[in-house]
């Protein structure tokens, strides 16, 4: 299948022209591309449930990485954005999905759009774009952050990974026991995960603050060490709310894994042939992912969803994605990943 070979094993278009080519296909490059945009078109209906369900969590991780993007020649920088559902570390009974956008440039207004009417828990980095999503007067509420410890612990593996920092080398280990108990509690209940950290998690974590404001007193501004303990310290309410809340997870590793698979692409297709290029790949790996999140086949899927919309006129998705709003729980979400059962299904509402 063209979608699945180029959005879920990285084959670009002029790559499977040429296969098609050695199995005597003739297929050009353009007329796989219409293929591409037809197949995302067709299967925006699915996109926008999924839209939905990722934005309905309480509690979710946003990240994004960066595509080029060919603009009058030159290249731009341009991203794909993910915001993941994933409620399995603490038992929650919905089922995971990942949500991906597409910009043409990393700017605040992207995140600040897709997220117009969230007010939950945001798992991130510290990105300067998301600042404004945490302001208390926003609306229609302030969204809740919650930092990624993974990205803490890096600025401080690094020093003591080039520079054999004992003061970095020791803030490793002081967290690496903060990640051993969240691996042991992974995916108990949200009440459960928050006793065992009052009781073991909260006093590891009072004692690393005073150590590091203890530390930070006697090092240089300037030194690589002083820079990990302030991107930490300066953060310290949001690097602690999972504390006080057994949904939230220690790191925002679901969203790194998400994009996973676009660093992987990025290294057979280099580019986004255009901005609706990127459009297209947002839409397939929202698909493709979600579908590999719930341990269901991309291929298989794909393939049997298409198959059944493919009776339902291209001039009527509109209509599906009107009826959508007014009716989310449509019988096409009976085709959503979770949901999925090989066989006949109708679109009716």
């Amino acid at each position: 299948m063209i979608l699945y070979a180029k959005y879920g094993e990285h084959q670009p278009l002029n790559r499977q022209s040429e296969t098609y080519a050695r199995e005597g296909v003739d297929l050009d490059v353009s007329t796989l591309a219409d293929h591409v945009g037809a197949g995302a078109a067709v299967l925006s209906p699915l996109t926008e449930l999924i839209r939905r369900h990722v934005f309905a969590a309480e509690r979710m991780h946003g990240d994004d990485t960066t595509v080029p993007v060919p603009a009058k020649g030159k290249t731009v920088t341009g991203r794909l954005w993910t915001y993941v559902r994933d409620d399995r570390p603490f038992a929650g009974p919905d089922p995971p999905a990942a949500v991906f956008f597409y910009s043409r440039n990393r700017a605040g207004e992207h995140p600040a759009r897709h997220l117009a009417d969230y007010a939950g828990i945001l798992q991130a980095d510290a990105y300067a774009g998301f600042g404004e999503l945490y302001d208390g007067k926003r609306k229609p509420g302030p969204i809740t952050e919650a930092a990624c410890w993974s990205h803490g612990r890096r600025h401080f593996f690094e020093q003591a990974d080039l520079r054999k920092a004992p003061l970095a080398v020791e803030a490793v280990q002081r967290i690496d026991d903060i990640f051993a108990i969240e691996r042991r509690i992974n995916g108990q209940s949200a009440g459960d995960r928050l006793a065992v950290r009052e009781k073991e998690t909260k006093p590891i974590v009072a004692d690393l603050e005073k150590w590091m404001r203890a530390e930070r007193a006697r090092v240089s501004r300037h030194a690589g060490t002083a820079q990990a303990i302030d991107y930490m310290l300066t953060r310290w309410p949001a690097f602690t709310r999972f504390l006080d809340d057994g949904r939230i997870c220690l790191s925002n590793n679901a969203a790194e894994r998400a994009l996973r698979g676009v660093a992987l692409g990025r290294r057979s297709w280099l580019f986004a042939g255009s901005d609706r290029g990127g459009e297209r790949a947002a839409a397939m790996y929202t698909l493709i992912g979600t579908a590999k999140l719930n341990d269901i086949d991309p291929r298989a899927w794909l393939a049997d969803v298409l198959a059944r919309i493919a009776d339902h006129p291209a001039s009527r998705l509109a209509e599906l994605l009107a009826r959508i709003a007014d009716h989310p729980a449509s019988r096409l979400a009976e085709l959503l990943p979770w949901n999925w059962k090989a066989g006949p299904a109708t679109l009716a509402a």
